[in-house]
């Protein structure tokens, strides 16, 4: 319970939020390492304090990105035997036991989820998200995967088998989520998408 109470005193910090999520693997010479760091700098002037799971990768290239537009730059790192290391683009930080408090929390944080290539974790967040905003536990808001290359097999299947076959997801559903290739284009969505509500007003705790 504490480590719920601590986790939202953070949150409730930042009223604009965007929760990255992608690959901890990623290296600074990778492609989507750089256009990670190119949309945190461009949402963090827009405003938006970057949150993510506070360790490499992907999570530290949106954190530097933010960082290095004078932003509000977030960390939710995870305590584990073989000790994740907090990124030092991170300006505020709050570190977790357990994994279920902290996919609540970076459920919590945000108007937009940013998804970039990752691994079973991304994936299991990916389908965290769209599953609490299908069924309603927390209000629409932007989705956004990035890198067409990666993303268009998934939600190729999804459209192929889950909708079409076997008929166990809604046409609506194929809309829950929205594809680019860029840092730009994600930003551009972004800024036109319009939505009146803050993460703090979205959660449903039961």
């Amino acid at each position: 319970m504490a480590e719920f109470v601590s986790g939202f005193e953070v949150l409730r910090k930042y009223r604009l939020a965007a929760t990255f999520f992608g690959s901890a693997r990623s290296l600074p010479d990778d492609k989507w390492y750089q256009e990670s760091q190119k949309l945190g700098y461009l949402l963090a002037k827009d405003g938006f304090a970057i949150i993510t799971g506070g360790g490499g990768g992907i999570m530290g290239a949106a954190n530097k990105g933010a960082y290095e537009a004078g932003g509000n730059s977030v960390g939710l790192n995870i305590s584990l035997p073989h000790e994740q290391r907090l990124n030092s683009y991170v300006s505020d930080s709050e570190t977790f036991k357990f994994f279920f408090i902290r996919k609540v929390m970076l459920s919590f944080a945000s108007e937009v989820y940013i998804y970039f290539p990752g691994g079973f974790g991304t994936l299991d967040e990916f389908f965290e998200i769209v599953t609490l905003i299908q069924t309603g536990k927390i209000v629409r808001l932007p989705i956004v995967l990035v890198g067409k290359e990666y993303w268009t097999p998934l939600i190729s299947w999804i459209r192929s088998t889950l909708f079409e076959t076997h008929r166990t997801i809604g046409q609506d559903d194929l809309n829950l989520f929205h594809v680019v290739d860029s840092a730009e284009e994600a930003h551009e969505f972004i800024k036109t998408y319009k939505t009146h509500t803050t993460s703090r007003e979205k959660m449903e705790v039961e």
